[in-house]
């Protein structure tokens, strides 16, 4: 199982360009549509916990997936992966490519690259609000939380923050109500 785990993880990791948000599309689909290793529900709330923890979201999220699994054999197992395939393009990249850097060709590359990621990130954004389910005045909240941090120079933090608080205080009033 954690060869079968690595593999998966290094996979992702080698063929996601873009970064964390772009792994997460790719990283639930073979975590939860392909091999069926958690439900859609769990990998949602290890997406969010993944976000709100330091680092990058693919490697907070390869190692929450590999500490469920398989505990923290797992969790390192599936950091590794993740990482370490990165980590070998960008040695290859300061070794090689960096003398090349002006040339054309590689920059029409690059040029050709950026609309594909920006359509992976898109892409996770979409299917995360469609697992999600999120209605009403939590699609309120979320499209005001964007435009917040879109237009302001307010830190997603403090966001972050203010809606684990507004949520406590939610809870906490409609659990009085039901209980009166």
């Amino acid at each position: 199982m954690l060869l079968d785990m690595f593999m998966t993880f290094f996979k992702v990791g080698a063929f996601t360009i873009g970064g964390g948000y772009a792994m997460i599309p790719i990283i639930q689909e073979e975590v939860v549509e392909k091999k069926s290793w958690i439900e859609e529900e769990e990998f949602l709330d290890i997406i969010a916990v993944a976000q709100g923890s330091p680092g990058p979201v693919a490697i907070n999220t390869s190692i929450f997936v590999g500490y469920r699994l398989k505990g923290l054999r797992g969790a390192i197992t599936c950091m590794l992966a993740t990482a370490l395939p990165s980590f070998l393009i960008i040695l290859l990249i300061a070794m090689v490519f960096f003398q090349h850097r002006n040339n054309p060709v590689v920059e029409k590359v690059f040029f050709g690259i950026r609309p594909a990621v920006v359509a992976l990130i898109g892409s996770a954004v979409y299917k995360m609000y469609r697992s999600s389910r999120i209605k009403g005045m939590r699609l309120l909240i979320a499209i005001l939380s964007t435009a917040i941090i879109v237009f302001t120079n307010i830190s997603p933090i403090y966001l972050i923050l203010a809606g684990g608080i507004g949520a406590i205080l939610y809870y906490r009033n409609k659990e009085r109500d039901v209980q009166s």
